[in-house]
């Protein structure tokens, strides 16, 4: 059952969509909490509360659509509704619930409900928050098909449960690290039945989740991962095997669990490889945009090392004009020479010019250690990338020994129980009859 609802005000709107004629039948089926009799009386209720908040959609619209083919009780319409109420939050909210039945494009008529909740809670005078709400009437559809035997859509298919053959590296050392939970890969399992209505499309949903169908041991079907892991499918899907027998037809083309624990540990050791060389490119090209980086950040230290020569060049030339300035010439001059204030402006001159050497220096001292550390997070930035390239290769390697170790043990386990069932029992010994020296036993 499809449930989709959103928050809207426009009272008068909803209540003419909900009533109009262009269904065959219109059902008002049951209103509480309100006042008014009719849709457009209780909606209007609604806004009416509603203007004493600040509450703009006052109204929570939620419309049910069971599956094309299934004719659907009014109870289980009914418990639906309860549950989105639950779900959501609006326990209590006062309500109405219509029914529409209308004629489809095949001639065939079918009926679908919706239900709308006033989010105004009267005794507090604030919205109801709704938060996550499709989530919420996702995770309730999706129940609702399970629970019904409905076919799923493809689009209610939970992913959560990604493929592992299409994850990322982020995204594979993360399922690593979470591990899987055994109520998902069983929702998994259910959510990947409910979709398919044959053994191929079964078989493609599995292996979209990173498992492989195959026949188990004892001729049922069982879904099995990369690490050998096999799923009773009747098991995961709550059905009786014949009910899968049914559906999936003949097993026997179907691969044995050693051989789809191949399938699926090769699907990920493919994808694994893949994630080696998608490494070994982002690495490569992270340094070459470095590389580059670090180039264009040299070229303009250069100019802005040439830039700043020629405006101290240009500020020592100004300077040194001001200084000589200072020395006066003619009669002026002669008369500062006799009275040795010539020696005393030549020497301040003199101890003015190394003080504007020393400042400079200092200035290109700084403007080439502020480079220098530039320059080094350019060096820090590749060799961190490195170090976290070779980081990332060895954990692929690692993984990829440990998949490769896990086949090859669960090969041997299945030799040994191969050679253990073809052994033949100990033959019991037969009992002979023991003739004592006596004779025959009188107590036989």
């Amino acid at each position: 059952m499809i449930l989709v609802g959103n928050q809207r005000g426009g009272a008068r709107d909803l209540a003419n969509h909900l009533m109009k004629d262009e269904n065959e039948k219109v059902v008002v089926y049951g209103m509480r909490g309100f006042v008014g009799q009719n849709l457009h009386d209780a909606f209007q209720e609604s806004e009416a509360i509603s203007r004493g908040t600040r509450v703009k959609q006052h109204l929570f619209s939620l419309s049910l659509n069971p599956p094309k083919d299934e004719d659907v009780d009014v109870s289980v319409f009914e418990d639906a509704i309860d549950r989105a109420e639950q779900a959501l939050g609006l326990n209590g909210q006062p309500r109405a619930i219509v029914f529409h039945e209308k004629v489809g494009a095949d001639g065939q008529t079918r009926r679908h409900a919706h239900a709308v909740w006033c989010r105004i809670d009267a005794e507090n005078m604030r919205g109801v928050h709704l938060p996550f709400t499709k989530r919420k009437l996702q995770d309730l559809a999706r129940d609702l098909y399970r629970e019904n035997d409905w076919k799923m859509p493809r689009g209610f298919v939970r992913h959560e449960e990604r493929n592992p053959t299409n994850y990322s590296l982020a995204e594979w050392q993360q399922a690593k690290r979470a591990g899987r939970d055994p109520q998902e890969l069983k929702a998994m399992i259910q959510d990947c039945w409910l979709i398919s209505d044959c053994k191929i499309s079964f078989a493609n949903a599995l292996k979209e989740n990173g498992f492989i169908l195959a026949k188990g041991d004892k001729r049922g079907a069982v879904a099995v991962d990369h690490t050998g892991e096999a799923f009773s499918v009747s098991r995961a899907v709550n059905i009786k095997a014949k009910q899968v027998r049914d559906r999936l037809g003949d097993l026997k083309e179907l691969p044995d669990t050693r051989k789809a624990h191949d399938q699926a540990a090769e699907l990920l050791t493919n994808r694994l490889d893949a994630l080696k060389t998608d490494q070994r490119n982002i690495a490569h090209d992270r340094l070459h945009r470095i590389a580059e980086q670090r180039e264009r950040e040299k070229d303009w230290q250069d100019a802005e090392r040439r830039r700043l020569e020629a405006q101290l060049a240009e500020k020592h030339r100004r300077e040194e004009q001001e200084r000589q300035a200072r020395i006066k010439k003619g009669w002026r001059g002669l008369l500062d020479r006799i009275t040795g204030k010539r020696k005393r402006t030549i020497e301040e001159n003199k101890e003015q010019a190394q003080q504007s050497q020393l400042r400079n220096q200092r200035v290109q001292a700084d403007l080439l250690e502020a480079q220098r550390q530039s320059r080094a997070r350019f060096i820090e930035e590749a060799k961190s990338t490195k170090v976290l390239h070779k980081r990332n290769i060895r954990e692929l390697d690692s993984d990829i020994f440990d998949i490769a170790q896990q086949r090859k043990e669960a090969h041997a386990e299945r030799e040994r129980e191969a050679f253990k069932s073809k052994r033949r029992p100990t033959s019991e010994r037969r009992k002979r009859k023991s003739r004592s020296r006596d004779g025959p036993s009188l107590d036989r």
